[in-house]
C-alpha cells in the first residue's frame, strides 16, 4: 500500500470510529482503459455529520494513486467541512488538507478565532518541513477554501512527516464537531450549496476533466453528485 493510501485509510478509520459512521455505499469504479476496477467510491453516514465521501483512484499504468476524503457537516451547521486529498505521482507526493469555512471569515471574527486560529502553528510548522513545497493551485480555487489550507508537494520523507499535521487538523475538527462553533448569521445551507457547486465544478477544478476521461461521464457525475450533496 502506498503512503497516500495508508494515510487515507488511517484517517478514514479514525473518522469512522470517532463519529460511529455507518457504511451506506461501496461502489467499484471502472474504466475502459483497464479490465480491473480503477477505483472505489464509499459513502458513510453518522448523526454528528451529514455524510463522508471517500474516493480512491489507483491506476499504476498511468502513475495515478489518489485518495480523497470529504467529511460534510449538516446543511444548517456552521462547523467547517473536513477534507484530505493524498496523492502519489511518478515525481512526487501531494496533499490537500483543509477545513472548509461555512461562512465569510472576514466578517465573523469569533468564528474565525474558534474554528481556524488554532490551526496557525500547525500550518506554519507544516511549511517548515524539509521537502515540502507549494502546489500549483490558483487563487480562484483558493478562494473557495480556507487560508489555513495545506496544499503542497512533498518528498517521501516529508509526506510521512505531514501525517502528524493531518492528525492534528483532524483532532481539532473533531473537537469542533463535538463542542460546536460560535453562531453565525445567514442561510448556511444555501451558502454551502453554492460553495460546493463551485468547489466541485469542472469549470473551476481541472481534475474533473481527468476523472471523466478515466471513468466516463456517468461514473464521474456519480462521484461529483455525492460531493455536491
Amino acid at each position: 500500500m502506498s503512503l497516500p493510501a495508508e494515510l487515507s485509510e488511517r484517517t478514514l478509520r479514525r473518522l469512522s470510529t470517532s463519529l460511529e459512521l455507518v457504511p451506506a455505499e461501496d461502489i467499484s469504479l471502472t474504466s475502459s482503459t483497464s479490465p480491473e476496477p480503477v477505483g472505489r467510491l464509499r459513502v458513510f453516514h453518522g448523526e454528528p455529520i451529514d455524510k463522508l465521501v471517500a474516493v480512491d483512484l489507483v491506476v499504476p499504468a498511468i502513475g495515478l494513486d489518489s485518495h480523497m476524503i470529504f467529511a460534510f457537516t449538516p446543511p444548517d451547521s456552521a462547523v467547517p467541512h473536513f477534507t484530505l486529498d493524498s496523492v502519489r505521482s511518478a515525481e512526487y507526493h501531494a496533499m490537500h488538507l483543509d477545513l472548509i469555512p461555512r461562512t465569510d471569515l472576514a466578517v465573523h471574527l469569533a468564528y474565525l478565532d474558534a474554528a481556524f486560529l488554532p490551526l496557525t502553528p500547525l500550518l506554519e510548522a507544516a511549511w517548515r518541513i524539509e521537502g515540502v513545497s507549494a502546489a500549483a493551485v490558483g487563487p480562484r480555487q483558493r478562494a473557495m477554501m480556507s487560508p489555513w489550507m495545506v496544499v503542497c508537494r512533498a518528498t517521501d520523507t516529508a509526506f510521512q512527516t505531514l501525517g502528524a499535521t493531518v492528525d492534528d487538523y483532524l483532532q481539532h475538527w473533531l473537537t469542533l464537531v463535538d463542542k460546536g462553533v460560535p453562531a453565525v448569521d445567514g442561510d448556511l445551507a444555501a451558502r454551502d450549496r453554492a460553495n460546493r457547486a463551485n468547489l466541485f465544478s469542472p469549470e473551476v477544478d481541472p481534475v474533473w476533466a481527468q476523472v471523466t476521461r478515466l471513468l466516463g461521464d456517468e461514473q464521474a457525475e456519480r462521484v461529483r453528485t455525492e460531493l455536491l450533496g
